[in-house]
């Protein structure tokens, strides 16, 4: 894993006291932070350069930052790069938009730079996770191959974030126990909620359930979510 002082950023924000304040409070914290303003920019960055995390607006002057995240998850090379919105649309509909092109996490505006900070902080930890998983799960017809960070359903590879695949090993390594909303966030986002909007969990659940066409998760009221059917690691 890189050290923090090396992890760069590309950091798309148009408003200029924004991007500068944020920009700096990163510096500060020890990242490598490119900004930029309008999506033309972020793009041809990269072309150029490869970046561990992008921080995104989602209203631009030259469109929306949900394009750039649709074309970074559909690209090669660099569609496991983390993303975070950062936007004023703060509607569960604006999250779920956002959380279905891939992004790894959603901040609305106005928010705290310290919590910025400690939300990048979490991510940047999580960079190397895939190598440190050197198994193969399987569970009915789905089998998650860790080391190569790929899902697959009947042998046909499915399309997951690098935060849905890690919610959904979380589920999977306690199948059949109840693991609730602050046990997922403190495993999938290193936070214990008090800066998360609460849609963030049941989002995500629900992304990834539509994702795996199943209803092996289930939600048990006001005690959390549980995955099920047996799990077999090998």
């Amino acid at each position: 894993m890189e050290n923090e002082s090396t992890q760069k950023i590309l950091l798309l924000e148009d408003d200029a006291s924004l991007n500068r304040g944020i920009t700096l409070t990163l510096k500060k914290a020890g990242y490598d932070v490119t900004s930029v303003f309008t999506l033309a920019e972020a793009r041809e960055c990269l072309e150029k350069e490869r970046y561990s995390l992008i921080i995104c607006d989602i209203t631009l002057p030259d469109g929306s930052g949900l394009d750039l995240g649709r074309m970074v998850r559909g690209t090669g090379g660099i569609s496991d790069t983390y993303f975070i919105y950062l936007t004023a649309l703060d509607s569960e509909i604006d999250m779920v938009n956002g959380y279905e092109t891939g992004a790894d996490d959603y901040i609305t505006k106005p928010f705290s730079l310290m919590v910025l900070v400690s939300k990048v902080n979490a991510l940047m930890r999580r960079i190397g996770t895939a190598k440190e998983y050197e198994s193969v799960m399987i569970c009915g017809e789905f089998k998650v191959n860790c080391r190569e960070m790929k899902v697959y359903k009947d042998d046909q590879e499915i399309a997951l974030s690098k935060t849905e695949l890690k919610l959904l090993v979380y589920l999977w390594e306690n199948a059949g126990r109840i693991v609730s909303k602050e046990n997922i966030l403190e495993h999938i986002w290193d936070v214990d909620g008090q800066f998360v909007d609460d849609n963030t969990v049941t989002v995500n659940i629900s992304r990834l359930k539509n994702k795996l066409k199943t209803e092996e998760i289930s939600n048990v009221r006001g005690l959390g979510y549980i995955w099920g059917k047996e799990v077999i690691r090998r």
